[in-house]
């Protein structure tokens, strides 16, 4: 295909980075432009480097270009609150990567098709992509009464953003557990390990369920691995899930790619491998409806 949709990204930090190295692989997107609000962030060096458009003037070098359909938008919960009505007032879909969540939580496996008319996604956090799919799984063979998650990330892994959007994180996750996963109830914690050497991502789920058929959930479980596998490779299950009354235990590993951290930063991978996924099937939508499909 040689015709695709052009897209840019605000914020070229940790994840805004691997987001550049992982849309160099789409067969739906062009990456056009890197900005952020620093002139001489290592981020916007390397996206010069690579050949974009780079710029330190924030959302206000993407404002007005009519070629920029898609924003990824990588920087933080608050300034997506600022980003989100200007974008969606310059006509532009915004695919947000912060926990501002101003549009619906996206999980690709779980929710995608429902979302793909909307102006406005959010790709929850890195620990909801994460754990979602398997509390979903669940969700759907026992009712899920109570979901709690606790989300392992290598410390080296989280940049100044995600630290500084920690509660954020703990609220937007939380939400997106009932509102996408299904539980009534939920609780998420999110741990910064300074182990040393640095640590897979790794993400423990503990359910409260109704009825619970061991058979039924691990085969619900299983096939919702495969499903996010298809866009996160490095996503496993290390435990499989443990009944224990109408407790359901599981755990899920994230080997990232290396694209621009080492492959502990599987917290990297699966956001914005979701956040690639979400782009491609929206970029597939606009292409068909420019070509009358």
């Amino acid at each position: 295909m040689s015709e695709k949709i052009r897209a840019a990204i605000i914020g070229p930090g940790n994840i805004g980075m691997d987001l550049m190295y992982k849309l160099m692989r789409s067969k739906y997107i062009q990456l056009d432009t890197i900005t952020g609000i620093v002139a001489e962030s290592e981020g916007l060096k390397l996206a010069a480097k690579e050949g974009y458009n780079t710029s330190s003037k924030g959302i206000e070098a993407i404002l007005g270009n009519k070629s920029i359909d898609i924003v990824f938008d990588a920087t933080g919960a608050k300034p997506h609150q600022m980003h989100a009505p200007l974008l969606k007032k310059d006509g532009k879909i915004a695919i947000d990567l912060t926990p501002a969540a101003v549009g619906p939580y996206v999980v690709p496996a779980v929710n995608l098709e429902k979302n793909l008319e909307s102006d406005n996604i959010n790709m929850v956090t890195c620990g909801g992509q994460a754990t979602i799919p398997i509390v979903a799984a669940i969700n759907e063979v026992a009712n899920v009464k109570y979901a709690e998650i606790v989300a392992t990330l290598a410390s080296k892994s989280a940049g100044p953003g995600t630290r500084q959007n920690i509660d954020e994180f703990t609220e937007t996750t939380s939400s997106a557990l009932i509102k996408v996963g299904g539980a009534d109830k939920s609780k998420a914690i999110i741990i910064l390990n300074p182990a040393e050497p640095s640590l897979m991502m790794r993400n423990t789920i503990y359910t409260q369920v109704e009825n619970p058929d061991e058979n039924a959930i691990r085969e619900a479980v299983e096939k919702m691995v495969k499903k996010v596998q298809e866009y996160v490779p490095g996503y496993t299950l290390k435990l499989p899930p443990i009944i224990d009354g109408d407790k359901v235990t599981a755990m899920v590993e994230i080997e990232g790619a290396g694209d621009y951290l080492p492959k502990y930063a599987g917290n990297l991978d699966i956001i914005t491998s979701a956040a690639v996924k979400a782009a491609d099937k929206i970029a597939q939508r606009l292409l068909n409806e420019r070509a009358g499909r």
